[in-house]
């Protein structure tokens, strides 16, 4: 079983920035893709970002230039910078990472709120 603890999320501005981070308890050998989604109320989750084993990215395009993904740490950590954020990036974040032998695993969720 793997945890994942996220941390990060909060209340800003239109336009300000937060960097949301999620450590797992395994070694980042072993994880094939660490990506975040969002839930905001009334809508489907979706995936916001998702960085690859090999460092490979994927943005959706609602965050694309605004976002950023990458892994620090011993490679079991994910972080997400955010920029010149909106409204409409108002939602529960979650980290999510699929493993090459132990299966796939969700964070708790973390709120991130932009609001004036």
């Amino acid at each position: 079983q793997v945890q994942l603890v996220e941390s990060g999320g909060g209340l800003v501005q239109p336009g300000g920035s937060l960097i949301l981070s999620c450590v797992a308890s395994t070694s980042g050998r072993s994880i094939k893709a660490m990506a975040w989604y969002r839930q905001a109320p009334g809508k489907q989750r979706e995936q916001v970002a998702l960085v690859s084993s090999v460092g490979t990215t994927n943005y959706a395009s609602s965050v694309k230039d605004r976002f950023t993904i990458f892994r620090s740490g011993a490679g079991n950590t994910v972080n997400l910078q955010m920029m010149s954020l909106k409204p409409e990036d108002t939602a529960v974040y979650y980290c999510h990472v699929d493993t090459y032998s132990q299966g796939a695993y969700w964070g708790q969720g973390t709120q991130v709120t932009v609001s004036s």
